[in-house]
């Protein structure tokens, strides 16, 4: 059976062309949900018409594509895993986790567009490559760190920022005045 495609169908062929497919795929699957239709002179004009506003649509989604893909490549990103003391990560870094990490700097991304041969087992640097369509692609720098690295960057300031709670009330040190509170219960 000859049918005019509506939308591009894997391994069949692409919007607008005119394919021949197994009646019962045609009438139970193609039809039915609207892929396809029956070949005719109105129905090869309208989809012609179609077939213009969908390359018009995917010109302008692959261009989002690209500039979403020029801000992102080269960027670095650092996500902080458990890991023993060896390097060795209890667990493992998927897709998940560093669309995540890129989701935190105001980046979305979809986990599929995450191209990662295996799963990150080590602590180390590394590039990873983020294809968004063919041809698309960004470079990214992944660090994956122990927490104490990161916690102790945190710490550091924290305690030059922080008041000491001890000094502002009588002078005494934290220990000495838990000590004291337990002393009077």
């Amino acid at each position: 059976m000859k049918i005019l495609l509506r939308r591009n169908v894997r391994k069949l062929g692409q919007i607008g062309d005119v394919v021949e497919v197994r009646d019962g795929y045609a009438r139970n699957y193609l039809i039915p949900c609207g892929l396809a239709t029956v070949p005719s002179e109105g129905n090869i004009k309208a989809i012609e018409r179609e077939k213009l506003a969908y390359l018009a649509e995917q010109a302008r989604l692959r261009q989002e594509l690209e500039t979403q893909a020029n801000i992102l490549d080269g960027k670095e990103f650092t996500i902080t895993v458990r890991a023993n003391e060896e390097g060795h990560l209890y667990g493992s870094v998927g897709p998940a986790q560093i669309a995540q990490a890129v989701g935190q700097k105001g980046i979305m991304l979809d986990v599929e567009n995450i191209v990662l041969d295996e799963p990150i087992r080590k602590l180390d640097k590394y590039e990873v490559v983020v294809a968004f369509d063919e041809g698309i692609q960004a470079t990214i720098t992944l660090w994956v760190v122990p927490p104490r690295e990161a916690d102790s960057e945190y710490t550091d300031v924290e305690a030059e920022d922080a008041p000491d709670a001890g000094d502002a009330d009588s002078g005494e040190s934290e220990p000495e005045a838990k000590a004291q509170l337990d002393e009077q219960s």
